[in-house]
């Protein structure tokens, strides 16, 4: 079985190739899977040339496309550039998924909702994205055709890239007194390894639809920042809670109040569900500090 990663050398996806060959490995039977990684500097997404000539050569039987421009202040300040990689780039990969007959597994966000409401989103709540971002993914959301797996995920962090653990991390050496962060944005942090495990599965079974991937649990960045220095062995009592109008200087693109997002269909399914999100983000916090 041919696999095709966009994205793959990023926070998401470099997991998801390492998941791959990881199963790949432990196949005792069968031809295992071939799995090839595309990182950004080898396939643009939003070149649609380069798209089709790369998985019409490779004829794979799945694409799992995480490759995404996921800065979120920086796509508000650009939504051309945001809406070519995320939405056009994603119909792209459609179109070239469809002339090859593979199947396509998308990644997606929490930002495709407005944070308005009090309890958790369900996959099946109506999406009304606040950001530039978030409207571009969801315009990559509604470029695939109902079989395609669509999987929404909130708050990711991981081994890869830039993310919150990181940041929390480097500010606390570097930064003397208290550190600030928002305790009016509620959401479930997502560790990557996790999200790439679950994300692999549903593509391999070819599972249609939108799923919610997240850890478990919900949190503030406040209560976040103070997990992470806490698992660091650092002291927690340095965080403290700020306003999201407080901030300064203000961010550029709207944050949903809640991200928080319910696995209605992994729950309703009877698949396993991802982890308690503290013991995620304290491995992952030892695995980056030891």
């Amino acid at each position: 079985m041919r696999i095709l990663v966009t994205g793959a050398a990023g926070q998401v996806g470099s997991e998801v190739v390492a998941e791959l060959r990881r199963r790949s490995g432990e196949m005792v039977k069968g031809p295992g899977l071939d799995v090839v990684a595309a990182a950004r500097s080898e396939l643009d997404v939003s070149d649609r040339d380069a798209v089709l000539a790369t998985v019409t050569a490779l004829e794979p039987d799945l694409v799992i496309h995480p490759a995404a421009w996921t800065a979120v202040d920086a796509c508000e300040e650009d939504p051309d550039r945001a809406f070519a990689v995320n939405a056009l780039g994603t119909r792209h990969v459609a179109e070239a998924c469809r002339l090859a007959g593979a199947h396509v597994a998308y990644v997606s966000t929490d930002y495709v909702f407005d944070g308005t409401a009090t309890a958790p989103y369900r996959e099946w709540d109506t999406p009304n994205p606040l950001s530039v971002y978030g409207a571009s993914k969801l315009a990559g959301e509604r470029e695939l055709s109902p079989g395609a797996t669509i999987v929404r995920t909130s708050w990711v962090c991981g081994r890869t890239g830039p993310n919150m653990v990181k940041t929390v991390l480097r500010l606390a050496s570097s930064t003397p007194g208290a550190l600030r962060f928002v305790d009016d944005q509620r959401g479930s942090p997502t560790v990557a390894h996790d999200l790439a495990a679950k994300l692999v599965e549903l593509a391999l079974a070819r599972r249609s639809g939108i799923f919610h991937v997240t850890n478990q649990g919900e949190t503030t960045w406040f209560e976040f920042a103070r997990t992470v220095l806490a698992a660091a062995g650092l002291d927690p009592g340095r965080v403290e809670p700020i306003a999201t109008m407080d901030l300064d200087p203000p961010r550029p693109a709207p944050r949903p109040k809640n991200s928080v997002l319910d696995n209605s269909v992994l729950r309703l399914s009877g698949i396993e569900l991802l982890p308690e999100w503290r013991d995620s983000v304290a491995a992952l916090v030892v695995e980056l500090t030891r």
